[in-house]
């Protein structure tokens, strides 16, 4: 009997979890700013080798921020790290439409068109990356290097003898990487 009445006295009180005196179930409403952006996320989970989750983090970004040339290069690298080839160039197509002058793009769909052997059109991709940055970025310069070897000997590039890779560098910049 005392049990029962001090668990009474505890949900009269707005004691059990209560916030200033509702007693009700919470509304379900989200805010936004208690968030980790999806961008973020996105990355970090890429660099774990969760690619399915990144895609989704990014796809949170998107419908937070908009399909802005960052979220949709972001959401093509995803795919591209998914196998999803097809995608990821509609994706980073879609971000070179917003933003022209974007080489993370231009890098990433140079990257697609490698994966998909489209050799010729990714050296030129790749120089339109290497322009852009002004070639800052060692990454670029040596997938531009990369396309062409491939393009002057065909021999040179062989997809079992090469391992390619794509690493995130900065906020949302993906780059092509050669392993033996």
């Amino acid at each position: 009997m005392v049990l029962a009445s001090s668990v009474l006295a505890a949900c009269n009180s707005g004691g059990l979890g209560a916030r200033d005196g509702d007693v009700f179930a919470p509304t379900g409403r989200y805010d936004l700013s208690d968030s980790v952006d999806g961008l973020l996320v996105g990355h970090r989970l890429m660099a774990a080798g969760e690619y399915e989750l990144a895609l989704r983090a990014y796809l949170r970004a998107a419908g937070e921020r908009g399909l802005t040339v960052d979220t949709l290069s972001a959401i093509g690298s995803a795919n591209l790290r998914l196998g999803r080839l097809g995608q990821a160039e509609e994706n980073l197509r879609d971000a070179i439409k917003k933003d022209g002058e974007f080489p993370p793009a231009w890098n990433n769909l140079g990257v697609v068109l490698m994966e998909r052997g489209e050799t010729g059109e990714a050296e030129q991709v790749f120089r339109r990356a290497f322009a852009l940055d002004s070639g800052e970025s060692d990454s670029i310069r040596d997938n531009l290097r990369l396309a062409i070897a491939k393009n002057e000997n065909p021999e040179y590039y062989e997809p079992n003898n090469n391992k390619f890779e794509l690493v995130r560098r900065g906020s949302s910049e993906f780059l092509l990487l050669s392993t033996p």
